[in-house]
C-alpha cells in the first residue's frame, strides 16, 4: 500500500499543470487509501493482542510508582527554593547588572582624577590603576495585579562608583530606578534618570560611573522627576510619543555659589518623537525642552535656564546606526554640563551663562560579535558671559571596539582625546586608555 501510494503522489506531482479537477480527484483518492491503511493497521494491532497479549512496556518507560514521583517532586520544589528571588508580596523580581572590571591610563593633564571628564589647566601626574567599581546590580519587577488597569513595573539600578577621584562619596550608590504604571497607549512614571529631552548614550564600557562624553554634549545627570507618556499608531510602521513631566533639579555651581542659591527646583520638561520602523531600518527624530529659575538668595533674583533639543536615531540597515543630540540653552550646569551656569558681574547682577553643544555615534556592527563604536561631542559656552580663565569649550572624540567573546562577556578597548579651551589662557589636551571586560548577568 505504501508503494502504490508513493506512486499516486509522484504521478500527482508530474501532473501538476494538469486540469484542477484532475488533481482533487487524485487527492480524494489518497485520503482513501490513507484512511484504508489506518483500518489495515488497527485489525494488525488487535489479531496481535489475541495472540500474544498485551505488549509490555521497555524497561526504560516504565512510568515511576507514586512515592517515587513524589520525591522528584519535593527535591525540585527544594531546588527552586534556594534559587528563586521573591519579594515579600509574593512577586516575582528579576537579578540584572553587569560585573565590570577596567584597566586604565590617564595622561598628564587629568587634574588628579580617576575619571576626569575635561583636561585640567595645568600638568601632574600620569594615572594608572584597575578598578571594579563601575560594576553593575539591578533588579526589575513586575507585579502580578493591575491597578487602575495599569501594569505595574519597576527597576532600580546601583553601582560601587565612589567618585571621579577614588574615596571622595561613599559606595555604593542608587543609578537610576523607576515604578511604571502602563496602559495600552499611555503610562505614568517615576523615577530617578536622564532629562526627558535627552534619553539616549553613547556606548561605552570605560565611562559607566557617569556617562560617556560628559561635559562634552551629553546632558546625563540622573534626577528625581515624574512623567507621562502618550503613544499614537499612526500607520503600522509608524508612531508618535508625547513625553512630559516634571525633573527636580540639583544646582551644582561649585563653592563660589553653593550657599547663593536655592539648590533645588522644578523644571517642567517635554520631548516629541516621531518614529518609523519596517525590519531592521528605523528611524526615530525627537525635539525636546527644558525651562527652570536658579534663584539666588542674597539678591533675591531669578536667573532663568532654558534649553530646547533636538536628538535622532537613524539605522538604514542592521549593521549601521547613527545617534546623537544638538542643543542650546542658557544656564544648564544642573543636567551634567560644564559648571558655568552663571556669572555674577562687578554691578551685583547675575547673568545665565548661554550653551550650546551635543554629540553623535557612529556604531558599526562588523559581525555578530564585533562592533566599532566612534563618537564625538562638544560644549562651547559664550565667550562674553565668561571671567578670564574659565573653561569655554569642551571637545572630546572617542573611538571603542567591542568584542563579545561568549554571550555575555564582552571585551572592549577605549581610547579617548579629550581638548578643553580655558579663556585666553590656552587649549589643554589630555588622552585616556582603557581596556574592559564585562560579565552581564
Amino acid at each position: 500500500m505504501r508503494s502504490l501510494a508513493v506512486a499516486l503522489v509522484a504521478a500527482a506531482l508530474c501532473a501538476w499543470g494538469q486540469d484542477s479537477t484532475d488533481l482533487k480527484k487524485i487527492l480524494e483518492r489518497l485520503d482513501n487509501l490513507e484512511r484504508e491503511n489506518k483500518v489495515l493497521r488497527d485489525e494488525v494491532r488487535g489479531l496481535r493482542i489475541k495472540l500474544e497479549g498485551p505488549t509490555p512496556l521497555p524497561v526504560e518507560e516504565a512510568k515511576p510508582s507514586v512515592e517515587e514521583r513524589l520525591d522528584v517532586t519535593e527535591r525540585r520544589v527544594e531546588e527552586q527554593a534556594q534559587t528563586k528571588v521573591e519579594a515579600t508580596q509574593k512577586f516575582p523580581l528579576r537579578l540584572t547588572g553587569m560585573a565590570l572590571f577596567n584597566t586604565y591610563a590617564i595622561m598628564r593633564h587629568n587634574g588628579g582624577a580617576d575619571y576626569n571628564t575635561t583636561a585640567s589647566l595645568a600638568p601632574s601626574r600620569m594615572n594608572a590603576a584597575v578598578s571594579l567599581k563601575q560594576s553593575i546590580i539591578g533588579i526589575k519587577y513586575d507585579g502580578p495585579l493591575t491597578v487602575l488597569g495599569a501594569k505595574v513595573s519597576g527597576n532600580i539600578f546601583m553601582d560601587f562608583w565612589d567618585g571621579n577621584i577614588e574615596g571622595t562619596t561613599l559606595a555604593p550608590r542608587i543609578r537610576t530606578g523607576a515604578i511604571d504604571f502602563a496602559w495600552s497607549s499611555s503610562s505614568v512614571r517615576f523615577g530617578y534618570e536622564k532629562p526627558i529631552f535627552s534619553p539616549r548614550d553613547p556606548n561605552s564600557l570605560a565611562n559607566v560611573g557617569v556617562s560617556p562624553l560628559t561635559s562634552a554634549g551629553n546632558l546625563w545627570r540622573w534626577q528625581p522627576q515624574v512623567r507621562f507618556e502618550q503613544r499614537f499608531q499612526l500607520s503600522p510602521a509608524t508612531t508618535f510619543k508625547a513625553q512630559v513631566g516634571i525633573m527636580q533639579t540639583s544646582d551644582d555651581l561649585g563653592s563660589a555659589f553653593g550657599a547663593l542659591v536655592d539648590r533645588r527646583r522644578p523644571a517642567p520638561q517635554g520631548r516629541f518623537e516621531l518614529a518609523y520602523r519596517n525590519g531592521d531600518r528605523r528611524i526615530e527624530i525627537a525635539s525636546g525642552f527644558s525651562t527652570s529659575q536658579t534663584h539666588l538668595r542674597t539678591t533675591g533674583q531669578s536667573i532663568p535656564s532654558r534649553l530646547v533639543s533636538i536628538d535622532w536615531l537613524v539605522r538604514p540597515f542592521r549593521q549601521l546606526e547613527l545617534t546623537g543630540i544638538f542643543w542650546s540653552g542658557e544656564n544648564i550646569q544642573h543636567m551634567g554640563a560644564l559648571r558655568n551656569g552663571l556669572r555674577v558681574l562687578p554691578s551685583g547682577i547675575a547673568i545665565p551663562v548661554h550653551s550650546q553643544g551635543g554629540w553623535a555615534q557612529w556604531s558599526i556592527a562588523a559581525t555578530n560579535r564585533l562592533t566599532f563604536n566612534l563618537m564625538a561631542g562638544i560644549h562651547d559656552d559664550r565667550n562674553s558671559d565668561l571671567a578670564n580663565g574659565q573653561n569655554a569649550r569642551n571637545r572630546q572624540a572617542t573611538a571603542n571596539v567591542m568584542f563579545r567573546i561568549a554571550p555575555n562577556v564582552v571585551l572592549s578597548f577605549e581610547a579617548e582625546h579629550l581638548r578643553s579651551l580655558y579663556l585666553n589662557q590656552g587649549t589643554r589636551i589630555n588622552q585616556r586608555y582603557d581596556l574592559a571586560i564585562a560579565y552581564m548577568f
